[in-house]
């Protein structure tokens, strides 16, 4: 009699997955296109700080700086630089 029996097995049902499947698609239509204007964001902040940087530097050195190239700039900080420009005095980025 205990072999006629049917053996059960739980698991989840087609709805119950399609729900699931429907939640995560949702997220990622949220998520996936703010993720690219928080890029945009972190890069402009960044770039902001290195004006703010550099307009720091000309300020500070003794002579009239007319180009970026007159600090001295070394490595990363020089490659950074050619984004922006001296006019009249203030660090601008270059368009």
């Amino acid at each position: 009699m205990n072999k006629l029996k049917k053996k059960t097995r739980e698991a989840f049902t087609l709805i119950e997955m399609v729900i699931v499947l429907f939640i995560i698609s949702l997220l990622l239509l949220l998520i996936v296109p703010n993720l690219a204007n928080q890029k945009s964001n972190a890069v402009d902040k960044t770039d902001e700080a290195f004006r703010t940087t550099l307009q720091a530097q000309v300020d500070i050195a003794d002579t009239k700086v007319t180009d970026l190239k007159d600090l001295k700039l070394k490595g990363r900080q020089a490659e950074r630089a050619e984004k922006f420009s001296i006019k009249d005095g203030e660090v601008v980025k270059n368009p």
